[in-house]
């Protein structure tokens, strides 16, 4: 007790009081609290109050008709937004909700920020996508074979993007005789679509292309968005003409790309996928002139060898001469004919690689490869004649040893063998009829006559 008759009691009144938080550890507590109770949380609203300090960092406020929360996004994640946020921007962003402990304030650490518009348009195009793929739009039985060699390319695209460019400088590259038709159309904005639309009808109204690219260079969701528009998927679904669509970069995916007939990454792929590379061809013609040149020698060779065979096996007795001269006829005949076919066929075969370099090859290497196949061709012609005439002068050869027991001199005397339109001889008046067509061998040639009358012995009388 003190002098008064009182008992101290301060020191029992705080062991029973309950332990007071600092204002720090109350801070930490909630801080831990609210971020482990939103793990991350998407939030839209109107931007206000955007700051950007020196430390790169950036501070702003979302703001509906009622609340604001405060947010800030740091260097390193920011570095990564395309376009700087502006205020009273509609934004979404994602994050995690947080308290700075310095002041108290609940805030959000924003990880990434897109406008509000962005999610409207994703969900529209997951919207199409499901509708048109129920529709059959998107199956593989009914997109159609882009061919192996166009004879002429359309383009529906802009006529001062990069797109047009990109294409026509890898076409030059790989294949400049293929001619390439513009259909010029906006490729971005509200009047895009109907553009577009416009374009690959006037393609297939032209007539004139073989394939059809429909595309632009990159851009935002917003810019490529005229390739989501359910008038331009239809109009691509509809299209006679085979399409490859090649709208913005690889990354870029378009409701155009899975109803077009092929996928190209970019308008550039979109030119190397349906070009054949020259060089390629150029190598294949090289390679089958060699081919045909051979060819051409082996099959001289080959009859060469063949007369020389025959030429050998004639005998001296006048009988089996003559059986030989006329099989050397009909080899000079066969031999006559098959140069003629081949002549033929080279000469089809030149016409057509001819048609294929005018469209493939530069004018140069298509002259160089005319005059090497017109002078193999003249070659080949002067060997054949120098053969047929040498063979032609031994024919004459035989021929006249042959005539001094030929029966052909029996018609030198003014006698003829007759045959009717079989080519049977006749030996008798009453194997032919009135009307019938008949030949005559004479010593000089051979007369083709009508029967007019048929009298036989009996009827001449004696």
């Amino acid at each position: 007790m003190d002098n008064d008759g009182v008992r101290p009691v301060t020191s029992s009144l705080q062991d029973t009081r309950p332990r007071a938080l600092s204002v720090s550890e109350l801070n930490h507590q909630a801080r831990h609290l609210l971020e482990s109770s939103f793990m991350q949380v998407w939030v839209e609203g109107e931007l206000s109050g955007f700051s950007r300090p020196s430390s790169g960092h950036w501070y702003f406020s979302l703001k509906d008709r009622k609340c604001q929360v405060r947010c800030a996004m740091f260097r390193g994640l920011n570095q990564r937004i395309r376009t700087l946020p502006k205020e009273g921007d509609q934004v979404r962003i994602r994050g995690k909700v947080t308290l700075y402990e310095n002041r108290g304030d609940f805030q959000i650490i924003v990880e990434h920020i897109e406008p509000a518009g962005l999610g409207a348009l994703q969900q529209a195009f997951e919207e199409l996508k499901r509708k048109l793929l129920a529709e059959g739009l998107f199956d593989n039985a009914r997109k159609k074979p882009l061919p192996s060699l166009p004879k002429h390319i359309g383009v529906v695209t802009s006529p001062t993007g990069a797109a047009i460019h990109d294409i026509l400088t890898v076409l030059a590259r790989r294949c400049p005789a293929i001619p390439v038709t513009l259909y010029p159309t906006a490729v971005q904005g509200k009047a895009a679509t109907a553009e577009i639309v416009s374009a690959i009808e006037r393609a297939q109204t032209h007539g004139v292309v073989d394939v059809l690219i429909i595309g632009r260079g990159g851009g935002s969701l917003e810019d490529l968005w005229c390739f989501n528009e359910e008038a331009v998927a239809r109009a691509i679904a509809a299209c006679t003409i085979p399409t490859v669509s090649a709208v913005g970069h690889e990354v870029d995916v378009t409701i155009a790309d899975f109803v077009a007939d092929l996928r190209a990454p970019t308008p550039s792929a979109a030119a190397e996928k349906i070009s054949p590379d020259q060089s390629d061809w150029l190598k294949q013609l090289r390679e089958r002139e060699f081919r045909f040149s051979n060819a051409i020698g082996l099959a001289l060779k080959r009859l060469s060898t063949q007369l020389g065979h025959l030429t050998a096996r004639l005998r001296d007795p006048r009988r089996e001469l003559l059986e030989k001269a006329q099989r050397m006829d009909e080899l000079e005949l066969r031999l006559e004919k098959a140069i003629r076919q081949r002549l033929s066929t080279v000469s089809v075969r030149n016409d057509h690689l001819h048609q294929r370099l005018v469209m493939q090859s530069p004018r140069r290497q298509l002259a160089q490869s005319q005059d090497t196949v017109k002078r193999i061709t003249e070659r080949m012609l002067s060997v054949m004649q120098q053969s047929l005439r040498h063979r032609r002068e031994s024919l004459e050869h035989a021929a006249q040893t042959l005539n001094v027991v030929s029966p052909l001199a029996t018609l030198g005397r003014g006698y003829a063998i007759v045959r009717d339109g079989d080519g049977k001889i006749v030996r008798e008046a009453s194997a032919v009829s009135a009307g019938e067509t008949i030949s005559a061998r004479v010593a000089t040639g051979e007369l083709t006559a009508k029967v007019t009358s048929v009298k036989t012995e009996k009827e001449t009388g004696p």
